[in-house]
């Protein structure tokens, strides 16, 4: 996860109060001064740290405590509500997100200095976009850096993304012009368009962003902003904002760097609302940013809800019960590992996606193994697609541990046979504690009709939650935060997919 370092340590910050016998004000000052030590080597201000500190003390006072209250839950509140406060640019994320109108089409400007990683973001908001039914394409009015077209053509190609730019035209307003007129003509809905950048803020610089701004008339004008400067963010935010009307900012350049949170709260200290964060080279190391969110999962609380979403761009909302009440039958054969093997990389990098869940160690998860994990799983996919189709459909595992297919598996695949029996062990593992868990959820009968919430009562609920905690791996249950964990996991499961009956009330 982006900032994990930081994250953890405020999370051991506040857990450490666990320890202590009596939580006075002693206890609240030195955990403060870990969170705060924590911040400023991030490189977030001064100011804003002793800012996050008095407001803290001002929201505890231990002692005007009621007797009986969770003093470590109180703290750790105002803690969550401060860090929420100095990253909030007071803007609704949701009055930001675009929306798809029949026969509208919009224009996106992006601006930022040479580096910060523009044109590949470029990409990536369309590619992001896309997914979700948009018609995006991209034009490339950089005509100051060498390469600039090749790079965008390079990137549009692998998203499969109509581009448009020119190896003659020198002047970017009209290449700007001419790319948005054709692609509004072949009725495109959403038109990206990449702006020169520069090695510094320069007058010149600002002179060709109003050019272009005024040739196409972008309904939103996007400022991409390297994180890695830390602090520095806040004036570079502010410069730009005073010279066009930006109407919101991506940092890039978040995956592992130091200075990252430096970089969020110096933006947010000047209004300008973040809409995505960058996490990396790939086109999925994209994620979009709401500040209660990214704080939850900063503090290891997880995000169900953004998980879910990813979810449901992957797999389409009226299969979900259906592909529930497979599982939870014991139906699952390798064409239904094969499905979610394939949704599993569209959701994104894996540790990405834990850092999702509620309790999430990202200790837990060994470093770089991102790759690894999506080789090993397109690995799968390949032996499974030798399959025919009978054994594809067979949930009957000693069929397909005969040593004669075996190899015939690995031959086919061009795996090694001990990755037949890898995929074939997976297998077995998974399809016993999938149905077990989801059996012990004390599921619907008929999921695939399943509309609003069956009630239960709340003896019903730890009962639930009991039988699915003993059904679970221990070191997946550990992941998960225990079954305190796995009661958010519920919850937030339980509004995204119609009801689980009641789990988590």
């Amino acid at each position: 996860m982006v900032l994990a370092e930081l994250g953890t340590r405020i999370s051991k910050a506040i857990s450490s109060m666990g320890q202590a016998m009596i939580i006075d004000e002693k206890v609240l000052d030195a955990v403060l001064k870990e969170i705060c030590t924590a911040l400023l080597q991030a490189d977030v201000n001064v100011k804003q740290v002793m800012n996050l500190r008095n407001g803290v003390k001002k929201r505890v006072n231990i002692a005007e405590l009621a007797a009986g209250l969770n003093k470590q839950r109180v703290i750790e509140k105002a803690v969550f509500d401060e860090l929420c406060d100095m990253l909030d640019s007071g803007v609704d994320p949701k009055k930001l997100e675009l929306k798809k109108e029949k026969g509208k089409q919009l224009t996106v400007m992006f601006v930022g200095l040479q580096g910060s990683g523009k044109t590949t973001t470029c990409t990536k908001y369309a590619y992001f976009y896309k997914k979700k039914g948009w018609k995006p394409a991209l034009v490339c009015a950089d005509t100051y850096r060498a390469g600039a077209f090749d790079q965008l053509k390079q990137n549009a190609t692998k998203a499969q993304i109509p581009f448009y730019g020119s190896y003659k035209e020198t002047d970017p307003a009209a290449i700007a012009q001419q790319g948005v007129l054709r692609f509004k003509e072949e009725g495109r809905d959403l038109i990206i368009v990449d702006t020169s950048g520069r090695h510094k803020q320069e007058a010149a610089l600002f002179e060709e962003m109003k050019q272009v701004a005024a040739a196409v008339s972008p309904e939103v004008i996007i400022f991409v902003m390297d994180g890695s400067i830390g602090q520095a963010a806040f004036d570079q935010a502010k410069a730009f904002k005073e010279a066009v009307e930006v109407g919101a900012v991506i940092i890039t350049k978040l995956d592992g760097h130091a200075k990252g949170g430096g970089a969020l709260s110096a933006v947010a200290a000047t209004k300008s609302p973040i809409i995505f964060l960058g996490t990396g080279e790939h086109m999925d190391q994209f994620e979009s940013f709401e500040t209660k969110r990214f704080v939850q999962r900063l503090l290891g609380k997880g995000d169900v809800s953004g998980l879910m979403d990813k979810i449901q761009d992957v797999i389409p909302e009226d299969k979900q019960p259906e592909l529930l009440d497979t599982i939870s039958k014991g139906n699952v054969t390798m064409r239904v590992l094969k499905d979610m093997f394939e949704s599993v990389l569209e959701l994104g990098p894996m540790s990405q996606m834990m850092s999702m869940l509620p309790g999430f160690n990202s200790d837990l998860l060994p470093k770089g193994n991102d790759k690894q994990s999506q080789m090993m799983i397109r690995r799968y996919i390949t032996i499974i697609e030798s399959m025919t189709d009978k054994e594809m459909d067979t949930n009957n595992i000693k069929t397909l541990q005969e040593p004669s297919r075996v190899t015939r598996l690995a031959r086919g695949s061009g795996s090694s046979p001990q990755q037949v029996v890898s995929l074939l062990e997976s297998y077995k593992h998974y399809s016993k504690y999938a149905t077990q868990a989801l059996k012990a959820a004390n599921l619907p009968k008929n999921l695939k009709s399943m509309k609003g919430d069956v009630p239960m009562n709340p003896r019903q609920m730890q009962q639930a939650l009991g039988k699915m905690s003993r059904a679970l791996p221990p070191q997946l249950l550990q992941q998960l935060g225990g079954v305190g964990g796995l009661q958010s996991l519920m919850k937030g499961l339980d509004g995204k997919l119609g009801g689980l009956g009641g789990l988590g009330k």
